[in-house]
């Protein structure tokens, strides 16, 4: 039997507003997993740090 995955409810406001305001071109790269870790954990997969190295500070 699959574990499935827990939906962590409490969401960081200010990485939701962050990931509101990246282009469509950009988002419409991101796999589930890659939005999950940009709003949930505080280190990303490899693929999403390149997918935002433009954007990142």
């Amino acid at each position: 039997m699959e574990e499935k995955e827990t939906i962590i409810k409490d969401i960081d406001m200010v990485k939701l507003e962050a990931l509101r305001k990246l282009p469509a071109d950009i988002l419409e790269t991101f796999t589930k997993m890659e939005v999950r870790a940009f709003l949930y954990k505080d280190e990303w997969p490899d693929s999403l740090r390149e997918k935002l190295a433009n954007y990142l500070q």
